[in-house]
């Protein structure tokens, strides 16, 4: 099986980051190869990391909805103060 190896940079604070080498599977590699071409995305790179802030932002949306169903039946819990978070 041929596999390429990319280097993903992860932001972790301001000024910091991290190389994280990930192997694919030539077909899976070509597929982002072909989706950064289409999309007009600087480097692989630059995708994965859309890649990861889209998940990020997908369990969100599903945390918010789970949580707005537990509301729903009346499970939230009331705060009188931010305290109360704690």
């Amino acid at each position: 099986m041929c596999k390429i190896v990319i280097q993903c940079i992860i932001k972790y604070y301001k000024f910091m980051r991290e190389v994280i080498n990930v192997s694919l599977p030539k077909a899976m590699a070509d597929q982002v190869r072909l989706e950064v071409k289409n999309n007009d995305y600087a480097s692989v790179s630059e995708f994965i990391r859309h890649l990861i802030r889209s998940w990020n932002t997908q369990k969100l949306v599903l945390e918010l909805t789970n949580d707005r169903e537990e509301f729903k039946k009346g499970k939230a819990k009331e705060l009188k103060s931010l305290k109360d978070l704690i």
